[in-house]
């Protein structure tokens, strides 16, 4: 029989605690990163520039997947429904309206199944009109509308656009009928050759317009006024309150990442956004760089999804 003597403790203590000590950290293989939508997008751009960002940082290669369709439900699914412990999800304010249009389950919780690990950008939506139109401020439009009711272009039945109208139409008294478009990219050509009154577009889309002369901008969709358009007012200013409209980006962590493999991810994006490089590039897109932390965004993602599943029970908004 073998005798354990006082002396070999300490050492056996150590064997038996080796192959803990040796466990691979968080990632221990590549991380995918979903992008609900096609590639070439806002999402898609900001999704490979940190992709590019955390690879040499976490030793361990982040993929880009994009599964586009149904408003980013479908990759929304693939990322929700992973188990492998290394998917990330880069998401948008989408996620929190897609959930209450379906007919059906969409196959996934979005404030169970991702772990927010913080807002990467934001692209604040903006109050514009033709630059022919003779509308100046935000109480002339109202008072038109009730003279002659104005057609308000939304970029799709659903999407944050629409949204914000039927709640600025409820906030304000504005006689408006919504004209649902295939995306900004139909509707902004039309605003411009003067065939609808005015739109809420993001501002990512809209300033190019207004620099050139082609838009002007009556209000910000927002709790205060923009560094991008520091002469416009917000909705608030003007008398309109409780109708804001953020089309932000974020990342978000599958549940089944760890815990470490969480605060390790937010210290990495706090430390991409702080980079100039990519604080220039995100400026370029004509977003704002992240201004809330982790806790503050994964309250706000709580908050904006009841507020707009709200807003489509009491609209009776659906899919189309």
């Amino acid at each position: 029989m073998m005798t354990i003597t006082r002396r070999a403790l300490p050492a056996l203590a150590t064997l038996f605690a080796a192959p803990a000590l040796a466990q691979p950290g968080w990632p221990s293989r590549s991380v995918r990163l979903i992008v609900p939508f096609a590639p070439g997008g806002p999402a898609d751009i900001l999704a490979r520039m940190l992709a590019e960002f955390f690879t040499p940082r976490l030793g361990q290669a982040v993929v880009v997947e994009n599964h586009a369709g149904a408003g980013g439900m479908i990759g929304t699914r693939v990322a929700a429904t992973s188990t492998d412990g290394h998917t990330l999800l880069l998401g948008s304010v989408s996620m929190t309206i897609v959930p209450h249009l379906a007919t059906s389950p969409v196959g996934y919780d979005v404030v169970n199944d991702f772990v927010p690990i913080g807002l990467v950008a934001s692209a604040p939506f903006v109050l514009v009109v033709p630059a022919a139109s003779p509308l100046r401020d935000l109480p002339g439009l109202v008072a038109a509308s009730r003279t002659r009711p104005l057609n308000a272009g939304n970029s799709g039945n659903g999407t944050l656009s629409h949204l914000a109208i039927e709640v600025f139409r409820a906030r304000s008294g504005a006689a408006v009928e919504s004209v649902a478009y295939r995306g900004e990219g139909q509707m902004l050509p039309d605003l411009v050759a003067g065939n609808i009154g005015f739109s809420f577009a993001s501002l990512s889309s809209a300033l190019p317009l207004i620099r050139d002369g082609r838009l002007r901008a009556l209000a910000v969709l927002g709790p205060q006024r923009l560094e991008a358009l520091p002469d416009v007012p917000t909705l608030a200013e003007q008398g309109v309150g409780d109708v804001e409209a953020d089309g932000w980006q974020a990342l978000f962590a599958n549940r089944t990442v760890p815990a470490a493999g969480v605060a390790r991810l937010r210290a990495l994006l706090a430390e991409a956004l702080a980079d100039a490089a990519i604080s220039a590039r995100i400026a370029g897109f004509g977003l704002t760089r992240a201004a809330r932390g982790p806790d503050a965004f994964a309250a706000l993602f709580r908050e904006e999804y009841a507020r707009w599943g709200e807003v489509v029970r009491e609209r009776g908004i659906r899919a189309q």
